[in-house]
Order: C-alpha cells, then sequence, then structure tokens
C-alpha cells in the first residue's frame, strides 16, 4: 500500500478520504494548521467508523506558507490536495480566499513535485466550471470553464478557477513527471462526523431548524462527500485520470425546494420546521440588502443549471448514491449529533 498525504484532514471532505484510505489499507499523513486539532480528527475518523487510527500521522502545514510541506509530502506516492478555505458568508476582499486557494495549490504542487510524488488530486469545484458565462441549455461538463472576469462571479468561484487554472499551467510548465487529476464537486452533501463541514451542510441545517423564512428560487447539484472521497481515491490511482477533470454530482440539480421536500417526506416530525414556500425574488433582494450572506446569492436567483458525471462514471466507474439519499444522510447526521434545534430540545428535556 502507498503512503498518501491528505490536505485539511479536519475538513468535511478530507476526513472522508483518510477514512476510506485507512480502510483501503494505506499509510496516511494529514495536514492540520495547529496539532491541537488531531484528537478532534481522530473523533471525526471513530465516529465515521474507522476501526483504527495507527496508520494516520499529523503534520502542521499552513496554505499562506512554505513552512512544513517539503516535510508533509516527504515519502508519499500520492497527495490530495483537498485543503481550501469556503467561508460562509462574502470576505472584505475577493484576495482573502483567491491567494491562499491559488498559492496554496502552487505550494502543494512545487513541493510535491520536489519530493517526486506521483501524482496529485486536486479539490476543484463546480465554481470553477459553470459560472461567468451564459446559460446553456446542455449540461455543463469537463471542458466547460467559469470566466473569473464574467459578470457576478462571485470570489468563491473565482478562487477555485484560478487556483485550478494555475495547477495545470505549473503541471504544464514547471510539473516535471508528476500527474495532476482534479475532482470538481457540486454542493457537497452527506454524514457529518463533527461539527467541521462545508457550508453547502448550513443549507440542510438551516431549513431544519426553521432558520429560513422560504426557499429562495436556486438550484445547484448535490454529491455524497462519500461518493466525493471515492472519486478522489479513484482519480488517484487509475492511469486514465492522469490530466483530466472530473465532475462530481449525483444525478440533476436540485431547487431549494426540491430539497426541503425531500427532507418533509423523509424526516418526518424532526423536518417540520422546514420550509416548503416558494420565495419571490423580489423578497431575496430586498433580505440582501440586510444580510451580506444572502446578497452572494442573488445573481443566480432563477437561473437554472444542471450538470453530468458521465466522464467520472465511464472512465473510473464511478456509481455515486442519489442526491436524495446525500441529503437525507447530511439531515440524520445533524440530528445524531445533536445539531440541529430538535436534537439539542431532545437532549435540553432529558
Amino acid at each position: 500500500m502507498s503512503t498518501v498525504l491528505v490536505t485539511g484532514g479536519s475538513g468535511f471532505i478530507g476526513s472522508q478520504a483518510i477514512l476510506q484510505l485507512l480502510a483501503a489499507g494505506h499509510l496516511v499523513r494529514t495536514t492540520v494548521r495547529s496539532l491541537k486539532r488531531e484528537d478532534d480528527v481522530r473523533a471525526m475518523l471513530k465516529q465515521g467508523g474507522a476501526e483504527s487510527t495507527e496508520r494516520l500521522s499529523f503534520v502542521v502545514a499552513d496554505l499562506e506558507s512554505d513552512e512544513g510541506w517539503p516535510q508533509a509530502v516527504a515519502g508519499c506516492e500520492y497527495v490530495l490536495h483537498i485543503a481550501s478555505p469556503f467561508p460562509p458568508t462574502l470576505p472584505k476582499h475577493e484576495d482573502e480566499l483567491i491567494v491562499p486557494a491559488r498559492e496554496g495549490a502552487l505550494r502543494v504542487l512545487r513541493a510535491a513535485r520536489d519530493a517526486y510524488v506521483k501524482r496529485v488530486v486536486l479539490t476543484s469545484s463546480f465554481a470553477a466550471i459553470g459560472y461567468g458565462q451564459d446559460v446553456q441549455q446542455t449540461p455543463f461538463n469537463e471542458s466547460n470553464w467559469t470566466d473569473p472576469a464574467g459578470e457576478d462571479v462571485q470570489p468563491y468561484a473565482k478562487s477555485k478557477t484560478l487556483a485550478e487554472r494555475a495547477a495545470w499551467d505549473f503541471i504544464a510548465n514547471e510539473g516535471g513527471s508528476l500527474e495532476l487529476a482534479v475532482v470538481n464537486p457540486v454542493g457537497v452533501f452527506g454524514p457529518v462526523l463533527g461539527p467541521d463541514y462545508s457550508t453547502s451542510i448550513l443549507l440542510v441545517q438551516r431549513l431544519m431548524d426553521g432558520a429560513m423564512p422560504g426557499c429562495p428560487q436556486l438550484s445547484f447539484g448535490a454529491v455524497d462527500v462519500r461518493d466525493v472521497a471515492d472519486l478522489h481515491i479513484r482519480a488517484m490511482t487509475d492511469p486514465a485520470a492522469k490530466g483530466e477533470r472530473f465532475l462530481a454530482v449525483a444525478g440533476d440539480f436540485l431547487s431549494i425546494r426540491d430539497i426541503a421536500m425531500i427532507l418533509k417526506n423523509r424526516m418526518g416530525a424532526s423536518a417540520r420546521r422546514v420550509p416548503t414556500r416558494q420565495l419571490p425574488n423580489w423578497l431575496v433582494r430586498l433580505a440582501a440588502l440586510r444580510d451580506p450572506a444572502v446578497k452572494q446569492i442573488l445573481p443566480e436567483l432563477g437561473k437554472p443549471k444542471n450538470a453530468t458525471s458521465e466522464k467520472a462514471q465511464r472512465v473510473l466507474g464511478w456509481a455515486p448514491r442519489s442526491s436524495e439519499e446525500a441529503i437525507v444522510a447530511t439531515a440524520e447526521s445533524l440530528l445524531q449529533l445533536g445539531l440541529l434545534k430538535e436534537s439539542r430540545a431532545g437532549s435540553e428535556d432529558r
């Protein structure tokens, strides 16, 4: 088995990738910004069903510093570069996202090249594929790229696009023998292992808690975090993945109301607070005047999109769970971990 570095092991995708790598028998090293996170990560892995974490080690490295990266990649055959900033609100300046995403990817790639790593799998995003261009009738695929100069392209989409572009340019011009494959997930849902989870999970949490007055006219793709981790590992080892991008999406895009109805139909009494009323666009725009988090969704209101994972399924044999399964697994895990009003109230009653 191989030695694999996973950057961002405390994150939602990173922890699932570690789980699957350990289960497959690999030696795993992961980066954290502080060794104080080691106990948290091991607890998350235990929550996820890890039988043992003896083959897991930790190293301190930060995307905004060169320090620690040579030690992190030393002796590794593969690197899964998953760590990347994704805040729930707009940054004060877009460079707060763009610089660490782009420069962090380049730091990891340089260190991997210098350590003679065989292949890096970079976690990009649908955000690097489906924005800043006219909405097309056919589903988006890996040949599409977000235009970072496009009208209303948000800082997160810019950061993912510029980071991925920089990674491909590095491999073409300075990569030496290093190989690159890229995974572009849509909204990542699925079982939460602890309080450190992706921003997309906040949508389910807010719906279940009744924190949203209704459903804005937004649509996006959904995919289970376990399937995203699986796709990373397939892209890591399959020769056919060299030099390729892979969209990770399970089925057609869902509207927020679709997600609300899934929760209503599958989560019983615990979903009683979930709103199903469709919010008119003018009301959402009004709310955006007071809430910066709402402001960043305005460009996508009423713009249906879709994407296909045909390539990942055909080339790598990837077979994702349904988006409905991913949504339900999210809600069930939030309930189990006491991260919803329903579960918090239940614990107080006891």
